[in-house]
């Protein structure tokens, strides 16, 4: 959204291909799942009184939308993308194929993961950690507007403890909000890392790539 309050910002969107962009000129292979929360989320059209199933399928098409914007920036930054959907939408985006993500991947294509895992009841972080175990990535990242992970909500408290690193069980014990349970329980026991970090400060995300300690890591 950028400074908007809904829908799409082209210079934020940007942005965010630049960051990407740094990542890729050094060959490392990248795959995105995206959110649509900008544009609708499930839940919270189901609390108005919508059919949550309903609601979901809504949302998930609203992260087709924002793969398909994510998609033309990254290309209007020279960076060749496929978008795979794992509703079938065919005029605009290939069907989710293991195989053929892999393979894209392989030939140096960003690959953009949308409309979740096609179901209702899933959130994006559980699409995210689907798709990393499907396609063997190595960690997943996280880009949230905050930079890490505290013992409370630094937005809320400005004396909350930011960690650098946590083991999976440290996060059970305290009690800790990283993702939904069944995406984190997903991750622990695929013995997937995750690294959650800032997305708007710039250079982040190529530097967590590069191994130095921005954000939170969360490991065995």
């Amino acid at each position: 959204m950028g400074s908007q309050t809904h829908g799409i910002d082209p210079i934020k969107i940007d942005s965010y291909a630049k960051e990407i962009k740094k990542v890729f000129d050094e060959g490392v292979e990248i795959a995105i799942v995206i959110g649509g929360g900008n544009i609708f989320r499930g839940v919270s059209g189901a609390s108005k009184g919508m059919d949550r199933v309903q609601a979901d399928y809504m949302g998930m098409l609203a992260t087709v939308i924002n793969g398909l914007a994510l998609q033309s920036a990254l290309e209007n930054n020279d960076i060749p993308t496929r978008l795979q959907t794992a509703i079938k939408i065919e005029a605009i985006a290939e069907p989710f194929i293991k195989r053929k993500a892999t393979r894209h991947l392989e030939k140096g294509r960003v690959v953009i993961f949308g409309s979740g895992t096609g179901n209702p009841y899933f959130t994006t972080d559980s699409a995210a950690v689907l798709r990393a175990i499907e396609i063997n990535a190595d960690v997943i990242l996280k880009g949230t507007r905050v930079d890490g992970i505290y013992n409370e909500d630094p937005e809320k408290n400005k004396e909350a403890i930011k960690f650098d690193t946590l083991s999976f069980d440290d996060v059970l014990k305290k009690g800790l909000k990283v993702m939904d349970t069944t995406a984190f329980t997903l991750s622990q026991e695929n013995k997937l890392p995750i690294i959650v970090f800032d997305m708007n400060t710039p250079h982040n995300l190529i530097n967590v790539v590069r191994g130095k300690n921005i954000g939170t890591r969360v490991d065995l």
